[in-house]
């Protein structure tokens, strides 16, 4: 008991010192509580026109953290000295300052169609998530210094085992502090806010924040700090868990990809992308990881496994670049398959440095990460210009051999084109139409997705690949792009879309001049069609359910493979007629999804706006 103790007691002091180790990164921590706090305090419609900077304040807040806890520690391992420690504490205020700068003022996407407020672009996002992953991981190589007490595997390990003790610490203190504060809520004080539970959260992550800063050791140069030795040591159970489990996980993945590679050799590559691209990214990254955790362990199944891994991944990267070439050639480069590529290089150089320099390699295969996932945020070569640019090529080609494009100007088809042809300019336009950046050519419409315009200008409706097998499900979603909405016509305007779902009335109740509306919105529990039911003064005018706008829709935008369709007013509305009333039904979205074998059909209809007028 009193190890358990002294072991609790050391993580809570190995918090309190790290205010002084990490100042600036504790600071960053700190402030990133604090605006999550003003954020919980204020209801959205008072925070919306705050929501930009708010965000912009969290980003850079999340960099500052990280990017100090490297440059401190970079500063205690190399030079110990006191000018070193302050300036590595000034650049971690540098970078908060810059990278919001650049957030507020250069990364802004307008999203102002209804709100008229500016959001964070995705690029922007992940230009910030790639900074903190690339500061992380120099925060790991610069913990492994001095070669004689540490080196990138231990010092690895030590963040791995430094993030797991505060996740637990964490999750304990909220808990309890939240059944405290339940326990408040129910005996002594029935009108406390649910906001006490977000406040406690919030001090809860950056409590396990501190612990997770604070379990380090003293980095600083010259010094030999006990707590390292047992920072880095691993626990029998870890070495169990690594050693005589995941390894062997690990290894009978490999003997599924080996097979899986003999079946290539012999029938031809018939696997799913998808499906290859997920399993690809988790045998590399996590093979490439336990290889790390386990690299100065001695026994006999690890070493195995640390000759065999680089060879194996060696060959099954083959048979995964082979099945790549098949993707591009089907449908050009997008953003699967540019992740794919840039996970297939590190996992590439990643073996051969394993084979030709062993223990040695691994600050070589940080380095190569780190340059890795720089390149898919860079201009031209990023995750979103390059695929925009091969999909343009890709359409451009289409359409230049059908006749459809000529002097920039795109011309509608004097002929369908063949299904194969139609299926590949559809998956093209989808792509390049959802694209948030990119190089447009001028003649490409962002509407394009819309089936109307869609066949509008390409002359031919737009076309999925048939599904193959009788219990695939047929999906179809449609979304309501931004668009204005003219309701001069119409008086009451309601939000039916919760009704269903209360409890103490079932109905929204308008007083017009011909007497009292009760607006009903129920929804089917077996296929979740909705039904609109109205009665005035207590009887009924209107009854009526969605098929008559299901069976309009579902000749429009025919099954596809899942991806929501981008759709007008027009499609995305339904108009209603009785003596007495006008409605109109504006849908955000809705979802069809069809299981021939089982002849049943699913409906999900996010209903946006009912308006209504009196006649």
């Amino acid at each position: 008991m009193s190890v358990f103790i002294q072991s609790v007691l050391q993580s809570f002091r190995g918090a309190v010192k790290a205010f002084q180790r990490f100042p600036a990164s504790i600071a960053c921590a700190l402030g990133f509580a604090l605006v999550v706090m003003v954020r919980i305090q204020m209801d959205w419609p008072m925070q919306e026109p705050y929501d930009f900077l708010f965000n912009c304040l969290l980003w850079a807040l999340a960099l500052g953290a990280v990017f100090s806890l490297a440059a401190i520690t970079g500063a205690y391992t190399r030079f110990n000295q006191r000018l070193g420690f302050l300036t590595a504490n000034l650049l971690g205020v540098v970078v908060v300052a810059g990278t919001f700068v650049l957030l507020y003022f250069l990364s802004g996407m307008d999203i102002a169609g209804i709100t008229g407020y500016k959001s964070i672009s995705g690029l922007a996002e992940t230009r910030v998530i790639v900074a903190i992953i690339v500061s992380l991981i120099a925060f790991i190589y610069l913990a492994g210094y001095p070669k004689e007490q540490a080196d990138f595997p231990r010092s690895f390990f030590m963040t791995l085992k430094a993030f797991f003790i505060a996740l637990i610490y964490g999750l304990v203190i909220l808990a309890g502090t939240s059944g405290v504060a339940g326990a408040i809520e129910a005996l002594l004080y029935e009108g406390m806010s649910g906001k006490v539970y977000g406040y406690l959260r919030t001090i809860s992550g950056f409590v396990a924040f501190t612990i997770f800063v604070g379990y380090f050791p003293d980095f600083r140069l010259g010094e030999k700090d006990p707590h390292r030795v047992v920072a880095q040591k691993q626990p029998r159970f870890i070495q169990v868990l690594f050693e005589y489990i995941l390894i062997p996980i690990v290894l009978a993945l490999t003997i599924v990809l080996f097979l899986w590679a003999g079946k290539t050799i012999l029938s031809g590559m018939d696997t799913s992308f998808t499906g290859l691209y997920g399993i690809a990214t988790a045998y590399t990254i996590g093979g490439i990881l336990l290889h790390v955790v386990v690299a100065n362990s001695e026994s006999g199944l690890a070493s195995f496994y640390r000759r065999v891994y680089p060879i194996a991944a060696l060959v099954i990267l083959a048979f995964e670049a082979w099945a790549f070439v098949i993707q591009l050639q089907k449908s050009g480069l997008k953003t699967t398959e540019y992740f794919f590529i840039i996970i297939w290089i590190i996992a590439l150089i990643s073996a051969i440095l394993l084979l030709a320099r062993k223990h040695n390699a691994y600050s070589a295969i940080a380095l190569l990460s780190c340059i890795m996932v720089v390149i898919t945020v860079l201009p031209v070569v990023g995750y979103q210009a390059l695929p925009v640019s091969a999909q343009v090529n890709r359409l451009e080609k289409l359409l230049i051999s059908q006749g459809m494009l000529e002097n920039n100007q795109l011309i509608p088809a004097a002929s369908i084109p063949e299904q194969e042809v139609r299926e590949s300019i559809t998956d093209a336009v989808i792509f390049l139409a959802n694209a948030e950046t990119g190089k447009l050519p001028p003649w490409f419409d962002k509407n394009l997705n819309e089936s109307r315009t869609f066949e509008n200008k390409m002359g031919f409706s737009q076309a999925w690949p048939g599904f193959d097998g009788p219990t695939k499900s047929l999906t179809t979603i449609i979304e309501l792009d931004l668009e204005a909405i003219d309701i001069s016509d119409y008086r009451w305007a309601l939000n039916l879309q919760g009704y269903p779902y209360r409890v103490k009335e079932s109905f929204a109740t308008i007083e017009g001049v011909r007497g009292t509306y009760h607006v009903h919105w129920d929804v089917d529990p077996q296929s979740n069609m909705p039904t609109l039911k109205i009665q005035l003064n207590d009887q009924t005018i209107l009854e009526q359910n969605m098929d008559n706008y299901i069976k309009g829709i579902s000749e429009l935008y025919p099954p596809n493979d899942g991806r929501p369709i981008q759709a007008g007013l027009e499609d995305m509305s339904f108009q209603l007629d009785t003596p007495e009333v006008t409605v109109l039904l504006v849908f955000n979205r809705v979802e069809m999804n069809k299981h021939p074998e089982r002849d049943q059909v699913y409906y999900w209809f996010d209903l946006s706006s009912f308006f209504m007028k009196e006649k």
